[in-house]
């Protein structure tokens, strides 16, 4: 019976000490995992003798491959080529490939096959789900793969986060603040940052808010309270009262549908308001998309931060820092028929007679307003249907009809009441804004609901017995018909409307609900027209130990997040704390299959890059099915 002969030239003699190690201990071991296989070396030629000697041929070609390619050899590294080799895979393919280079110099790379496979799934999906035992690198992989992704600039922020089950998810009774309670449960992910960045950059990071460590339970609170408006092509409705499948009002003035609702319990809340006097309530994790004077030098579109993040921090240089979006381009409310030229309502508003006691009527002195005399029948049905008979100066409003209606129509309401009753101002070298005034708060409410639904913003001042507004609209939008007027805005142009965060303060507790939205760039339209947001976007998040979250916290951490973003879900089957054993990745692969994008990576003892012994107390315990052994008296 003959036997397999191989012979391998290694080039150069500078090689052969590490690939033989110091006093042949790598040779050694090499022999002692292949007993049947005789080796022999003379000078930089190595023959093998034996049936696995092809085997072992290969795995001193691919330990010459990792020496050539600077990767040092030592026993470890050795009993992981080897497993490798075994099991007809490529080492000096998965151990050379370079995740990061960490803060401290330190080369991060796979050390395993299915490491690798892991590092490959998180590049090609957007959520990856690694689950194996502990010491497989699920965390540290993942974490290092976040800060890859940051530097690369593909992401804006880090976002890492595990239930902590052992406080009851409350922490509560823990003594100190936020940090000191959660401090224990997180870190792990606290160590595998400051291994990847160096420890002040890494508080930078912290410190900023580019850098999220926080549980489940506090990540998951983006929120407001029930009672609060969201915006809907109909009209307001609370935020509380959404159902997935509703239509809500986005950046862009279109619908865009709600994709999920999370009830968050009672939360405290702030209220956060700007400049121009619109405000709404949201919890301190609650998310804005806001944009400072340093990103605009810098050519950046903004950045998103929590509430909590900007509290305190409002000024610089006695400006406001924050500036939110307004809706880019005029929400498109259904339309509806409406009994008269919204143009000839706004007239009859502004310097109209609609009692009851004569058919409605306007007086002017300007020749150009010639649509108020073809109205008077259509006038009385309006005043009629809309209850606007009998309303005085003090008391006149803008008919919902005419309010959540289609652009053109709002337009023309507004340019009707601007012509009457208000005109553009010319300051000495600034741009020309608009003023208009009006005895009646409810229209003066009227025509700031126009405004903003427009993409403008109003300032509103009481003088004598007048409300006046300052007004400025967005480039596109036309105010007024009357020449005069239109020439002089024309002439000194609108200026663009800017919305500030001007306060954040505490308002007390609320029950509270988060949602997410299908728009592209996850915003809402909520009270006053402030535009916000509730998802993860451009982020990398990192659910750790997710094995102890329930069901239900998995979908909605899977449903939070947004565009732009990447999810790594880390756990261990076999140790589920989670009260009553509801594992929230029980029969997630299951349910999740077939969806693109998403990845399931399972890692095994193979995969445990501790201690040896840690790889021989993970196999012990899969022979028994992966629980500890009933005691036998």
């Amino acid at each position: 019976m003959s036997t397999t002969q191989v012979k391998i030239s290694v080039p150069g003699n500078h090689l052969m000490g590490p690939l033989l190690g110091h006093r042949d201990e790598l040779l050694r071991l090499v022999e002692a995992a292949f007993p049947d296989t005789a080796i022999h070396v003379r000078g930089n030629e190595i023959a093998i003798e034996g049936d696995a000697a092809e085997q072992v041929g290969r795995l001193f070609e691919e330990l010459v491959l990792l020496l050539q390619q600077g990767h040092p050899l030592e026993p470890a590294v050795l009993g992981r080529t080897i497993e490798m080799v075994r099991a007809d895979e490529r080492p000096s393919e998965v151990l050379t490939t370079e995740v990061l280079r960490s803060g401290r110099g330190r080369s991060v790379r796979p050390k395993s096959s299915g490491q690798k496979r892991y590092v490959d799934a998180i590049k090609q999906n957007v959520i990856t789900f690694g689950i194996g035992p502990a010491g497989t690198g699920k965390s540290w992989l993942a974490v290092a793969m976040a800060v890859q992704a940051l530097q690369a600039k593909e992401v804006e922020r880090i976002i890492l986060t595990r239930p902590a089950v052992e406080a009851g998810e409350r922490l509560g009774f823990l003594p100190g603040d936020l940090m000191a309670k959660v401090d224990p449960y997180l870190r792990p992910l606290y160590d595998a940052l400051y291994d990847m960045v160096e420890p002040e950059g890494a508080q930078r990071l912290l410190e900023r808010g580019t850098v999220e460590v926080a549980p489940l339970a506090f990540m998951r609170g983006r929120a407001q309270p029930v009672d609060r408006r969201v915006l809907t092509p109909w009209g307001w409705r609370r935020i509380g009262e959404l159902q997935v499948g509703d239509l809500v009002v986005g950046s862009n003035g279109e619908p865009t549908p709600v994709l999920g609702v999370f009830p968050q319990g009672r939360r405290e809340v702030f209220r956060v308001a700007t400049q121009d006097g619109a405000s709404t309530l949201a919890c301190a994790e609650h998310l804005w998309f806001v944009r400072t004077l340093d990103d605009a030098k810098h050519g950046k579109a903004g950045r998103v931060l929590q509430t909590q993040e900007m509290v305190g921090d409002l000024r610089r240089h006695h400006q406001r820092r924050y500036e939110l979006p307004l809706v880019s381009e005029p929400v498109q409310f259904a339309p509806r028929p409406v009994p008269l030229d919204p143009y000839a309502l706004g007239l009859l508003l502004g310097d109209g007679c609609i009692t009851t006691k004569t058919t409605p009527s306007f007086s002017t002195t300007d020749p150009e307003l010639v649509e108020a005399r073809s109205f008077s029948s259509a006038g009385t049905t309006l005043v009629r249907e809309t209850q606007l008979a009998g309303t005085t100066s003090a008391t006149k409003f803008v008919p919902l009809e005419y309010l959540l209606n289609s652009p053109d129509v709002r337009v023309a309401v507004l340019q009707g009441l601007l012509d009457t009753d208000g005109g553009p101002v010319v300051q000495a070298k600034r741009s020309c804004r608009i003023q208009y005034t009006t005895c009646s708060a409810q229209l003066r409410d009227d025509v700031v609901f126009l405004v903003r639904s427009l993409g403008g913003i109003a300032y509103s001042h009481h003088r004598n017995d007048s409300h006046i507004l300052d007004i400025r609209l967005p480039e596109g939008i036309q105010p007024f018909r009357l020449m005069r007027k239109a020439a002089k805005y024309r002439l000194y142009g609108g200026g663009r409307p800017m919305r500030f965060i001007d306060s954040i303060e505490p308002a007390g507790e609320a029950e509270t609900v988060c949602i997410q939205v299908a728009a592209v760039d996850s915003l809402y339209v909520t009270d006053d027209f402030l535009v916000t947001h509730n998802t993860l976007n451009a982020s990398f998040i990192i659910l750790d130990e997710a094995q102890n979250t329930t069901p239900e916290q998995m979908k909605m951490f899977l449903t939070r997040i947004g565009f732009g973003s990447r999810a790594v879900v880390t756990g261990d089957t076999t140790q589920v704390d989670v009260p009553g054993g509801r594992s929230g990745l029980s029969g997630l692969e299951r349910i999740l299959s077939g969806i693109d994008g998403l990845a399931f990576v399972h890692l095994s003892s193979r995969d445990v890059v501790r201690h040896r012994i840690v790889q021989d107390i993970v196999d012990a315990y899969e022979r028994v099915g992966g629980e500890p052994p009933s005691s036998s008296r």
